[in-house]
């Protein structure tokens, strides 16, 4: 068994609106609950949409794989979830390659973390779908998206970055990024 690491948890297409209520309701206090039963301590969670801060032991796919086990069991639906050491988030975030425009609209440039591993080349892939000037750039293990015109006339959706990448991908805007980064600072 490994020491323990501060981890990050992002899940993916999770109904949290309603007090939990609708289809893939996952209430944040619930979830807190499941990650200290895998072993997770000093839990928090950041807004109501899946973003985990917790300490455990083993490696990220280790614990990765028991968060998803413990929501399937818990809820009866599948929910990707990935995980990542907190250092690693904070190096990503350090790395944005669109700087100028995260300042000037941090909820619409987006960092994607993929279940699998990615190369640069598989941004390439996401151009036919980039309809309104959107850019895909793939940075060490982080896919990152200017959507310069807004996420929800665009063409570039999580379905269609999966297919691109090749597994379930989930993304967080950098004001989330930056918030879960500093969360973890303490």
């Amino acid at each position: 068994m490994s020491s323990a690491k501060y981890y990050v948890a992002l899940l993916r297409g999770i109904n949290v609106g309603a007090a939990g209520k609708g289809r893939k309701a996952v209430p944040m206090a619930r979830l807190r609950e499941l990650v200290v039963a895998q072993g997770g301590r000093d839990v928090t969670t950041y807004i109501q949409s899946g973003n985990v801060l917790f300490t455990a032991a083993g490696a990220s796919a280790e614990v990765e794989a028991k968060l998803e086990a413990a929501i399937r069991d818990a809820f009866g639906f599948e929910v990707p979830v990935i995980v990542r050491p907190h250092k690693e988030l904070a190096r990503i975030a350090k790395a944005c390659p669109f700087t100028t425009e995260a300042d000037e609209r941090p909820t619409l440039v987006h960092v994607g973390f993929s279940k699998a591993k990615i190369s640069a080349a598989m941004a390439a892939a996401t151009a036919p779908y980039c309809t309104c000037g959107e850019r895909v750039v793939v940075r060490g293990q982080a896919i990152w998206a200017d959507y310069n015109q807004g996420v929800a006339r665009s063409k570039l959706t999580p379905a269609v970055l999966d297919r691109c990448f090749g597994a379930s991908v989930t993304l967080r805007n950098v004001k989330t990024l930056a918030a879960l980064v500093e969360g973890g600072a303490g």
